[in-house]
C-alpha cells in the first residue's frame, strides 16, 4: 500500500467509524455456584469489521486490553481467546496481523475465595474495516457466586491464592469521593518537613459548586471560545483558498454558471446554492466529528499522547506533500462518484453534488488545515466548536464563489494561477512542519521522555523558520517550483520576517520567555540552562500535598489545573504569572499546586472511583485522578482552570478560566486573598 492509502487510513482513524455500531460486547458466569467459574466476555462485530486480538504484534494495529479486577475470586491462568485469530500481512506496518472476524469470546477461568465474588472489566481496542477504524471501549461489572465456607476461607495456603487476597485488601476502591479521600490520604504522599498529625481531611475532595456559584460574578469565558474557534476557521478557510487546489476552481465554476443559466439572476442564485451547500457540507462533518466522540471524548482525544504522536506523524507527511514530496490525493473512484451524481441530478441536488466534489479534489490542500482545526476545536470541550470551526472556514471558501458570481468583470482583476500559488503549499509545508513538532511535544511531555525539552524544541523552530526565510529569498527550491531570477517585494518582505522571527527566538535558547510563541513550546521548567528567574514555579504537583503544605504555613491553595498538551495554559503562564505584581503575589501569598489532567505517569495502585454520571471507572495515571478531581469537585472539565480553597477544602472565591487580562487576574487573587483572611479573622474570633 502507498504512503496515500497510509495518510488516508490515519486520517479515517482521527475522525473514527462508530466502534459502537460495529462491535457490541456481552458476557456471563459459567459454573456459577461452583469453586472453579468462568467469566466469558463476547465480542459481536458487524459484518466486514475485524477486532485487533490481544496478542496482536507491536507496529501493528492496536491490540485489545482487557483489564480486569478481581473480588472474592482469583484468575486461574491467563485470558484466552475460544478460538484462534486470523493471521494476515499489513502491508502498511509491514507485520502479521492478529485478528478476529464476527465473532470471538475471551475465557478467563476463576477460583472462588468468598460466598460472593465480582470481576470488573475494562476493555479498550480498535475495530476496523477496509475504510478506517474506530477506538474501541466497554466496562462492566460481572457477579457471580461460589460455595465457599469459613473453613476453606481460613485452610487457604495457597501462595497464589493469598497473594490475590491480600491484593483485594489492599486495592483502592473509590465509589464517592469521601470514600476516595480516605484511601488517599493512607497512601502516605506527603511532604516531608510538614506536620501532618490530626488534619481533617474528610471535606477536601467533596463537591463545592454549589459553594462556588456564591462567588461566581462574570459570565463563562464560552463565548469568546467560539468566536476564537470561528475567526480560526475562518483564518484556515481563507489560506485554504489561495492553495493551487481551490484557487483555480473559482473561475471554472462561476463559468460554468453563467453559461448554463440564461439570466444573470439564476447564475447568481445557483453559485450561491453552490456556496451554502460548502457550508452544509463542512459543517455536517464538525457535527459528525463531536456526535462520534462526544465533547469530552474530544478533550480527551485532544491531550491523549497517541493521538498527538499520529497526528505529528501525518502533519509530517502533510509537509513533505506540501513540499513536492509526493501528490497526496482521496481515491478517484470518490470523487469520480460524486461527479456521475452531479451529472445524473439536476437542479439543487446537482450543485450540491458540485460542491460535494470540490471537498474532495481540493482534500490535498484543505486536509491538513480541517485537521488541525478540529484538533483545536476538540481541545476547547464544547460539543459545538467542532460545527462553529467548520462553518468559519465552509464560509470563507463559499464566499467567492458566490461574489464572483455576483460580479463577475471582477474575475479579470482576480491573480491568474501560477508559480505563486505552488510557492504557498511550500510555505504551509514548513508550517505544517513546525506545527508537528507542538504535537510530539504534547506526547513527549505527557510520558517524561524529555527528547524535546523547551531549547530543542526553539532550536527546531529556529532552523525551520530559517530555512523558510532563505527559500523565500530563492537560495533553495523544491521539485515543483519554478526557476526564479526575480523575487517579489511581498515574497522578499515575508523572508525578512520569516529570518527576523528565528533571531527572535535565539534568546529562547538561554530561558528569555518568548510570550508571542509560549502557547507552542514546552513549559520553561523543561529548560536545562536557564538565565531567566521570571517564572513561577508550583510548590507541588499534588493536590493532597498541597493543601498540607497550605495548612501548615496558613496560607490559601492556588489550584491550576493544566495539561502538557494546553495551549492557553502555556500562555497564561508565559503572559500572565511572568507580571512582576502577580508573580509576587503568588510567590508570597499562595500555595500554588499544579495539576496535570494528560500526565500518562501510572498510579501505584488503579482506583475505581464513581464518575459524575454513576459509571464506574477505573484511575490508571497521574492525570486520570487530577481529571476526576476537577469534574467531581468543581464540575468542571476545561484547561486552564484556575480556584482558591481554604484549609477545609472550599472555596473563596470564584474560578478563573483562560483570560490573558492581568489586572483581572490581579482582581481574581486579590479577592481570594481578602475572603480567605476574613474567614481566619471570623475563625479567630
Amino acid at each position: 500500500m502507498n504512503k496515500i492509502n497510509l495518510v488516508l487510513l490515519l486520517i479515517l482513524s482521527v475522525f473514527g467509524i462508530n466502534a459502537a455500531e460495529n462491535v457490541s460486547w456481552t458476557y456471563s458466569i459459567k459454573g456459577n455456584n461452583t469453586t472453579t467459574p468462568s467469566l466469558e466476555i463476547t465480542a459481536n462485530i458487524a459484518s466486514g469489521y475485524h477486532l485487533y486480538a490481544v496478542d496482536n504484534p507491536e507496529g501493528g494495529g492496536m491490540p485489545l486490553d482487557i483489564q480486569m479486577d478481581f473480588k472474592g475470586c482469583a484468575p486461574v491462568g491467563p485470558l484466552r481467546p475460544d478460538h484462534k485469530p486470523t493471521v494476515a500481512y499489513n502491508d502498511i506496518f509491514e507485520v502479521n496481523e492478529h485478528y478476529f472476524s464476527n465473532k470471538v469470546t475471551y475465557i478467563q477461568k476463576l477460583k472462588v475465595l468468598k460466598p460472593e465474588f465480582s470481576v470488573q472489566v475494562e476493555i479498550r481496542g480498535q475495530v476496523c474495516n477496509d475504510n478506517g477504524c474506530a477506538q474501541v471501549f466497554d466496562s462492566f461489572t460481572a457477579t457471580g457466586k461460589g460455595p465457599v465456607t469459613t473453613e476453606n476461607n481460613d485452610k487457604r495456603t495457597d501462595t497464589q491464592d493469598l497473594k490475590n487476597d491480600q491484593k483485594n485488601k489492599e486495592a483502592v476502591l473509590l465509589s464517592a469521593e469521601l470514600n476516595m479521600m480516605d484511601s488517599l490520604q493512607s497512601s502516605e504522599t506527603l511532604l516531608p518537613g510538614v506536620n501532618n498529625s490530626n488534619v481533617d481531611t474528610s471535606d477536601w475532595w467533596r463537591n463545592v459548586e454549589t459553594e462556588m456559584k456564591v462567588f461566581e460574578k462574570e459570565p463563562s469565558q464560552q463565548e469568546s471560545s467560539l468566536l476564537y474557534i470561528f475567526i480560526a476557521g475562518f483564518i484556515g478557510g481563507l489560506i485554504a483558498l489561495v492553495t493551487p487546489c481551490v484557487w483555480p476552481m473559482i473561475p471554472m465554476t462561476v463559468s460554468f454558471f453563467l453559461k448554463q443559466n440564461k439570466s444573470r439572476g439564476k447564475a447568481i442564485a445557483s453559485a450561491v446554492i453552490y456556496g451554502i451547500s460548502i457550508i452544509a457540507i463542512y459543517v455536517l462533518l464538525g457535527l459528525c466529528v463531536t456526535a462520534i466522540f462526544g465533547a469530552s471524548a474530544l478533550n480527551e482525544l485532544a491531550t491523549s499522547a497517541g493521538f498527538n504522536i499520529a497526528f505529528f506523524i501525518l502533519l509530517v507527511i502533510f509537509a513533505i506533500s506540501f513540499m513536492g514530496g509526493f501528490e497526496l490525493t482521496l481515491p478517484s473512484s470518490w470523487s469520480n462518484k460524486i461527479d456521475s451524481k452531479a451529472d445524473a441530478t439536476t437542479g439543487y441536488l446537482s450543485i450540491f453534488f458540485m460542491a460535494f466534489t470540490l471537498a474532495l479534489v481540493s482534500f490535498s490542500c484543505t486536509g491538513p488545515i480541517i485537521g488541525t482545526l478540529l484538533v483545536e476545536a476538540a481541545a476547547t470541550s464544547n460539543f459545538v466548536s467542532p460545527a462553529i470551526g467548520m462553518f468559519g472556514f465552509a464560509l470563507a471558501l463559499a464566499l467567492p464563489f458566490s461574489f464572483f458570481a455576483m460580479f463577475p468583470g471582477l474575475l479579470k482583476s482576480a491573480p491568474k494561477s501560477g508559480s505563486w500559488m505552488n510557492t504557498i503549499k511550500v510555505v504551509l509545508g514548513f508550517l505544517e512542519l513546525a506545527l508537528a513538532l507542538k504535537f510530539l511535544s504534547v506526547a513527549d511531555l505527557a510520558y517524561g521522555w524529555r527528547i524535546l525539552d523547551r531549547e530543542v524544541f526553539i532550536s527546531l523552530w529556529i532552523v525551520i523558520f530559517g530555512l523558510l526565510g532563505i527559500y523565500l529569498l530563492g537560495k533553495i527550491s523544491f521539485p515543483h517550483d519554478s526557476r526564479t531570477e526575480k523575487i517579489g517585494i511581498p515574497r522578499f518582505l515575508l523572508a525578512c520576517i520569516s529570518l527576523a522571527f528565528s533571531i527572535y527566538m535565539l534568546p529562547g535558547l538561554w530561558g528569555a520567555p518568548l510570550k508571542s510563541i509560549s502557547a507552542f513550546t514546552p513549559p520553561i521548567t523543561t529548560q536545562d540552562f536557564n538565565l531567566y528567574d521570571g517564572s513561577v514555579h508550583a510548590q507541588t504537583d499534588d493536590f493532597d500535598a498541597g493543601m498540607k503544605l497550605a495548612r501548615e504555613n496558613g496560607k490559601p491553595l492556588l489550584i491550576d489545573f493544566s495539561g502538557f498538551g494546553c495551549v492557553n495554559c502555556r500562555k497564561m503562564e508565559a503572559s500572565v504569572w511572568t507580571n512582576p505584581e502577580v508573580k509576587e503575589m503568588i510567590d508570597n501569598d499562595f500555595i500554588l499546586v499544579s495539576l496535570m489532567v494528560d500526565d500518562k505517569t501510572p498510579l501505584p495502585e488503579p482506583m475505581v472511583v464513581t464518575d459524575t454520571g454513576g459509571k464506574k471507572r477505573t484511575l490508571r495515571t497521574v492525570g486520570d485522578k487530577w481529571s476526576y478531581l476537577e469534574r467531581t469537585k468543581f464540575g468542571s472539565n476545561a484547561q486552564p482552570y484556575y480556584v482558591v480553597l481554604n484549609g477545609d477544602g472550599k472555596p473563596v472565591s470564584g474560578s478563573y478560566g483562560y483570560n490573558e487580562s492581568i489586572s483581572s487576574y490581579i482582581d481574581f487573587l486579590s479577592e481570594a486573598l481578602k475572603n480567605f483572611k476574613l474567614e481566619k479573622q471570623q475563625v479567630s474570633k
